[in-house]
């Protein structure tokens, strides 16, 4: 096939890693419910949203928050008074580059190593993903290095987007697979959420010390032939829908303190109303006329939240099995925003199957932003649907 003609892209290796700190939520729950300068109201909705969040665990790269760390010079979390601290915005961010590093390539090396037939020497093309800090030369450079990718690689960094940001970078990497067959993307999504949570009265900042975590993921998109049989995901099709309401309902700012998150409580009743809508140029396409939302095998949908993922069941008639990957995610491992739906996507994919299935993928960000994306997780062995 020439480079001219388009090409269906495939995931064909999708890793996770995590920081090695854990967080335990009952444990984090009595730390900010114990900070002084808490209102009464400001204290019920710390327990309100932790115990609600439907998260059991997260993780960590500020090893301060660990209960049982020491250090002569805390800068999160003084351990002898149990105090969180308040670091500049500047001190947050010089941790995200040396702690987010090594998560970016890590998960780069990991996606590398286990993609059969696919050598670091074969990548074209890089396309890294954060939220959470800023530094450059950046972790597209440090990923390079690392992995002794070609030096003339071309490399991409979406930086800000939020929650939704791993479907741009998806569907940027299709992009390149379907102009040039011998293309190979690495793309790797690597958030610190943790770096920026403070005790507060607000419900915003309450919500996301409840919520956010720290995680990476990195997926290999190629249309090259596999040279082993392990599970797949074809990326057929992606949307991207603005709810007409929202704007300012969900944001992602840069304060002197970190970065600030409005999270607004009505988030889940805007999403309640307008997921229809948003589903439609998806379920418009061909292969999917006729379906009903039960009809796709697999849902893999950002939790941004337990609220979240409770309206999109209720509104989709969605069966609890089909929100287990979600679910699931967000009880072991909390909301790592944009890296949050590839550890989804990864459950889907290692659930054992014998023939192609259909996944609905989705997650929502600032504006409000909903990125939909119609996958096909094909059966082990079906490398044949590559074409040569």
């Amino acid at each position: 096939m020439s480079n001219n003609e388009s090409m269906t892209a495939y995931v064909c290796a999708l890793e996770t890693v995590v920081p090695s700190t854990l967080l335990v939520q009952d444990q984090a729950k009595d730390v900010f419910a114990a900070q002084p300068g808490l209102t009464r109201l400001g204290s019920r909705l710390v327990a309100t949203c932790f115990d609600s969040a439907a998260i059991e665990t997260r993780y960590t790269a500020v090893r301060e928050l660990n209960l049982e760390h020491t250090t002569d010079d805390p800068q999160f979390f003084d351990p002898s008074s149990g105090l969180l601290l308040n670091p500049s915005t500047k001190v947050r961010n010089e941790i995200f580059a040396r702690e987010a590093t090594p998560l970016f390539i890590e998960a780069a090396r990991a996606a590398v190593n286990n993609c059969g037939g696919i050598e670091a020497a074969d990548i074209t093309h890089l396309i890294t993903v954060s939220c959470t800090g800023f530094f450059n030369p950046g972790p597209d450079y440090r990923i390079v290095r690392a992995l002794g990718l070609d030096p003339a690689v071309q490399r991409y960094h979406l930086g800000f987007m939020g929650c939704y940001a791993a479907f741009p970078a998806l569907r940027e990497a299709a992009q390149f697979c379907n102009a040039d067959s011998d293309a190979v993307v690495l793309v790797v999504c690597a958030e610190l959420c943790s770096l920026h949570v403070r005790t507060s009265n607000n419900p915003d900042t309450i919500m996301g010390s409840a919520l956010f975590a720290d995680g990476a993921a990195a997926a290999i998109v190629t249309a090259r032939p596999p040279a082993s049989a392990g599970p797949l995901l074809r990326l057929d099709h992606f949307e991207t829908v603005l709810t007409p309401v929202g704007e300012e309902s969900m944001a992602w700012n840069i304060g002197d303190h970190g970065f600030e998150m409005v999270l607004g409580n009505y988030v889940p009743h805007i999403i309640d109303q307008h997921i229809t809508g948003a589903l439609e140029p998806i379920f418009a396409l061909p292969q999917l006329a006729g379906s009903t939302y039960t009809d796709v095998t697999h849902w893999a949908i950002h939790p941004g939240g337990r609220s979240i993922l409770d309206k999109v069941q209720s509104r989709l008639s969605l069966t609890e099995t089909q929100l287990v990957p979600a679910r699931e995610t967000l009880r072991n491992y909390g909301n790592m925003s944009s890296a949050t739906v590839l550890f989804v996507l990864k459950h889907i994919l290692q659930e054992a199957g014998t023939e192609d299935e259909s996944v609905c993928s989705m997650a929502f960000g600032p504006g409000l932003t909903v990125e939909t994306g119609l996958f096909t997780k094909m059966a082990r062995g079906t490398s044949a649907a590559f074409h040569a």
